[in-house]
């Protein structure tokens, strides 16, 4: 017998209620959905972060073999790390009337003052699935980084951003050693230290 493939056809959405509405949105939904045993579950009532979906992006320099990592800080990690100021990748959200690539562009120009030559689309993956819609698109940008230096980010967004160039052994290094653990940055620099040789 064939194991059961399911789609958004094997869930129904019995309740939708709009519990906070802000910069974010918090919903409830009432839900069932098929078991694998066969038939329906029981009413299931979760929370979902609806935060939007969001761009990060790999800033890459072939010839150097190099990655410029921006340096920010992050309230939410104060709960849990020795200092909130996190090494990350470029990052920002997608706006409805912008294209992921638009994003791409965008947030690394800001975030970094640099332009890319080429901006190649990897892939995209949810954040969160348990609790938040969010979707992050995965890019990596080829950067001359050279030319990275200085502060950077929106005082409208109230962003302080301080840039890094690390070769790429050593960033790689960073996120082994449990120095770089936020996930879209470590998700992304596993990618590259399986893939650099396949991008020269």
């Amino acid at each position: 017998m064939t194991p059961p493939v399911f789609s958004q056809m094997d869930i129904e959405v019995l309740e939708k209620k709009s519990l906070y509405q802000g910069f974010f949105a918090l919903e409830q939904f009432t839900f069932k959905h098929k078991l694998f045993a066969g038939g329906w579950s029981l009413p299931v009532t979760r929370e979902v972060f609806e935060r939007g979906h969001a761009v990060v992006v790999l800033p890459y320099d072939v010839k150097r073999d190099q990655i410029v990592l921006i340096e920010q800080v992050r309230f939410p990690a104060l709960a849990t790390s020795k200092s909130p100021w996190l090494m990350e990748l470029v990052a920002g959200m997608i706006a409805p009337e912008e294209s992921p690539l638009d994003v791409a562009h965008r947030e690394l120009l800001e975030e970094t003052g640099l332009v890319a030559s080429n901006m190649h689309f990897v892939n995209s993956y949810l954040a969160s699935p348990g609790g938040s819609t969010e979707r992050f698109y995965f890019y990596w940008a080829e950067v001359d980084s050279s030319n990275a230096s200085g502060l950077h980010g929106l005082a409208e967004e109230h962003e302080d951003i301080r840039l890094h160039v690390l070769d790429r052994e050593h960033a790689y290094n960073s996120v082994v050693a449990g120095e770089i653990d936020n996930a879209s940055t470590v998700i992304g620099l596993q990618w590259l230290q399986l893939n650099y040789q396949q991008l020269v």
